[in-house]
């Protein structure tokens, strides 16, 4: 049986049938978060990227496939997704320059340079760590589903070591979280990273942000920049012409990514 076939498994079209992707039927699914991540990544078209926890590879295929002549490295720790993530490559004809390994964000630099990613090897990383914390919010009862969003905030700090290590100097870092998590995410980068750009991401624009975009360089001690939010329904529940751009078009996020 194909995995197109199995019954546990989708194929689904995003970024308006850009990419398809193949994906469980339960558990962790794509949704706009790793789009809108991919969508904030700053990479350039001779750019090495890693994408760290990456699933099925979502966000890192969507980096792909906007900015031409990127090589992309999907990181995952679960065997399965990282299957459906070579499949995933070859369904979008991407095998040139995107592959999927089996690592754990937290592994040490030795295992990070058996996988090929050598300290200050990579130009772009992106990220979508777990951010819901199982002592403030509840954690699905679906395994899967809870090792992909759910992890304690301490689990932040390992995350932004490991990029910062296969960073290059100046290189950048991408990342999504809560919205309340912001001074999470600020103390976590704070010994390595500085430049730090941040755009609020709300459901409407009279409700609070539902999410943070974070993009930060490697070394830098540029100042923070809080940027305009990115509203993603209007008052009729109708997609802001921003949102469409970035969710279904494939635009990024700013002007020059």
């Amino acid at each position: 049986m194909t995995a197109k076939s199995a019954p546990d498994l989708t194929e689904d079209a995003v970024l308006g049938g850009r990419l398809r992707l193949r994906q469980p039927k339960r558990g962790h699914r794509v949704g706009h978060d790793a789009i809108l991540l991919a969508a904030a990544c700053p990479a350039g078209a001779r750019d090495k990227v890693v994408d760290l926890g990456a699933g099925v590879g979502a966000a890192g295929l969507a980096v792909a496939a906007r900015v031409p002549g990127t090589a992309v490295t999907l990181v995952e720790i679960d065997p399965k997704l990282v299957t459906l993530a070579e499949e995933n490559v070859r369904l979008n004809g991407l095998e040139a320059r995107v592959r999927a390994v089996i690592l754990d964000v937290a592994a040490p630099a030795r295992a990070f340079a058996v996988a090929g990613l050598d300290a200050e090897s990579v130009t772009t990383v992106l990220m979508n760590p777990p951010f819901n914390d199982p002592a403030r919010q509840r954690s699905s009862p679906d395994a899967a589903r809870a090792l992909a969003h759910a992890g304690p905030r301490s689990l932040l700090v390992p995350w932004v070591k490991a990029a910062a290590r296969i960073l290059r100097a100046r290189g950048t870092l991408t990342l999504i979280w809560r919205a309340d998590g912001l001074g999470d995410v600020l103390a976590a980068l704070a010994p390595a990273f500085g430049a730090l750009a941040v755009t609020p991401v709300h459901p409407v624009a009279d409700k609070p942000a539902i999410r943070i975009l974070v993009t930060a360089v490697k070394g830098s001690r540029g100042a923070l920049t809080l940027l305009p939010p990115l509203v993603l329904a209007d008052a009729s529940a109708r997609p802001t012409a921003a949102a469409e751009a970035v969710l279904r078009d494939g635009a990024a996020l700013f002007d020059g990514h």
